[in-house]
């Protein structure tokens, strides 16, 4: 047998396969690399799930359109309505009624706004307010604008919450006990306090909405109650309507500072994106039909609060009125301790509608940027460091009325009179000279120029009382 001489057809084939073996290997290699990248990222997004199912604002998304109610009441109808004569006593008649409805009215359109603003991008939510601000803004300038001042509502009305928490239990101490020894301020504030030590480790806003419930009739009730004992005490002896302030200087900063206590009273916004991140959604049945519901019951029931409470208030004690209505009624006793007991408890609820935020925003610092690993311990550490921070500063600084003045308008004002404004501008467009135009430009001036007179009404308010403030007294 002999040895075959190959051809030049054999030649040809045996380049092709050599060829093919050459390039093979690459090409394998290239759907190794594609597979892991695959895997890496499916991996990355099932981490990513795990955080957000961990996480407080996303982990849970099965509330009804009624949580959308009482958590915007919890959120909005707060101590503030007890400050609303005294606003009035500062503001005058005239200025008093219009600047209350010019609020209300502005504040509903703007949180119609933002629920609109929720699910504008179809199959994305913004389930936080700085998500929103860095869609309208920009990744980093969106968060520099919105977090600084969300954080400083939200840690401000629990410093603030902490306060008239505290205040409310020496009222009711004092109410019925009234021959016992006086406590000081600030162990009713720590007494108050150690109630969110346990309540705080609730883990996300659909676990506290019996607390948020049970704090929503509390505003109503106690809402209900200052007023209607006004009444039944009558307009008061010698009763004066001007303005108390001896000077022009001091008339115009208590009104200045009259604005900022109306603007706390509106400062629901900055937790309702919050709030419905926590309603399910499909592109059938968005989140916003729900949630609209819900506000606009919610926003019937502020008007039944605050009205009553800011006019009835004013019109039975004039000028006279103290910063907190239940402070200037006395009797009879058993009504007014039971009104400041239901404060104490709506406070309660109010405080960790505010808190869930922060903890969600420190949580996720936390665990997304330092990779701390999602853990009972951790959140144990940061909810009791939280507590014990919002609790020191308030034994510290208990200046109730010129807080409430300073962060009114500090930072109540741009978040909830015309952030969603600016960020509906900038994303919608509407046409200039449009209805909507005018109508957020109108909503920017007035807030603007409320973020600007507030707070110098209310840090005048602090400077004066704390002359004769002794600390931890």
């Amino acid at each position: 047998m002999g040895t075959e001489i190959p051809t030049d057809n054999d030649y040809h084939k045996n380049a092709g396969r050599s060829q093919d073996f050459n390039t093979g290997g690459p090409r394998i290699e290239k759907a190794r690399i594609e597979k892991a990248r695959i895997e890496k990222t499916e991996e990355e997004l099932r981490k990513q799930k795990a955080i957000d199912d961990w996480l407080p604002i996303t982990s849970s998304r099965n509330a009804k359109w009624w949580y959308s109610a009482f958590h915007n009441v919890t959120a909005m109808v707060g101590a503030g309505v007890l400050s609303l004569p005294y606003a009035m006593s500062e503001l005058g008649w005239g200025p008093g009624v219009t600047v209350l409805v010019l609020s209300w009215i502005i504040t509903l359109y703007t949180l119609w706004q933002m629920v609109e603003m929720h699910e504008m991008v179809p199959g994305k939510r913004f389930d936080r307010y700085h998500e929103l601000g860095q869609y309208a803004f920009g990744e980093k300038l969106g968060l520099y604008i919105v977090v600084p001042q969300q954080l400083i509502v939200e840690v401000g009305v629990n410093i603030v919450y902490m306060v008239t928490g505290g205040k409310s239990l020496q009222k009711f101490h004092n109410t019925v006990c009234s021959n016992c020894k006086s406590i000081k301020l600030t162990y009713f504030i720590m007494i108050f306090a150690s109630v969110h030590f346990v309540l705080s480790h609730l883990p996300n806003f659909n676990s506290i909405s019996g607390v948020s419930l049970a704090a929503a009739v509390m505003s109503l009730s106690y809402s209900t109650i200052a007023w209607a004992a006004s009444a039944h005490k009558g307009v008061q002896d010698n009763v004066e309507y001007g303005y108390k302030a001896k000077s022009t200087s001091g008339t115009v900063f208590n009104f200045f500072s009259a604005l900022g206590d109306v603007a706390f009273a509106y400062a629901g916004h900055n937790v309702v994106l919050e709030i419905q991140a926590t309603i399910p959604s499909t592109p059938e049945k968005p989140s916003k039909g729900p949630m609209w519901r819900g506000v606009v019951v919610a926003y019937i029931v502020v008007a039944l609060c605050y009205f009553p409470v800011a006019l009835v208030g004013y019109w039975m004690f004039g000028n006279g009125v103290k910063d907190n209505i239940l402070i200037s009624l006395e009797k009879p006793k058993w009504l007014i301790a039971m009104a400041n007991m239901f404060v104490v408890i709506h406070v309660i609820g109010s405080y960790q509608i505010y808190a869930m935020p922060v903890f969600d925003m420190i949580e996720t610092v936390l665990v997304k940027k330092l990779n701390f690993t999602p853990s009972r311990i951790l959140r144990f550490i940061v909810r009791n460091l939280y507590v014990a921070f919002t609790m020191f500063v308030a034994i510290t600084f208990p200046f109730f009325g010129g807080l409430l003045g300073f962060f009114g308008g500090f930072a109540f004002a741009p978040t909830t009179y015309f952030l969603p404004c600016v960020m509906w501008l900038a994303i919608y467009k509407p046409k200039r000279f449009s209805l909507s135009w005018w109508s957020n430009w109108v909503c920017i001036v007035l807030g603007l120029l409320l973020m600007i007179l507030s707070p110098i009404g209310g840090l005048r308010t602090i400077i004066i009382e704390a002359k004769t403030y002794k600390f931890y007294s």
